[in-house]
């Protein structure tokens, strides 16, 4: 149970599809347009699907469903590749000598 103040993301449709410009391509104009938001509880309570508001960081209030509480980034730069060792170790040897042997 999320309290007042609790850090959280919210979900909102922003258009329906059948609200978008016809200037989209087909596959996009099929979609809603949709937008998940982080910000500061403003409700005294609420729990995961409830429908919210949010204060966010910078003072715009959003309203939306709860979609989780405390969100943290969870993104990354992918898997290790080995050829960018081989290219960060010509990179240093060409910024060393200038390009010119």
């Amino acid at each position: 149970m999320a309290k007042k103040g609790d850090w959280v993301r919210i979900h909102s449709v922003v258009l329906k599809a059948e609200e978008r410009t016809a200037k989209l391509p087909d596959d996009t104009k099929k979609c809603d347009l949709e937008q998940w938001t982080k910000g500061y509880l403003q409700d005294e309570t609420a729990k995961v699907g409830d429908v919210v508001t949010v204060k966010t960081a910078v003072g715009r209030l959003e309203k939306g469903t709860l979609i989780e509480e405390t969100p943290y980034y969870t993104h990354s730069y992918g898997v290790f590749v080995p050829e960018i060792i081989e290219i960060d170790r010509q990179l240093r040897e060409i910024m060393k000598f200038g390009g010119e042997e």
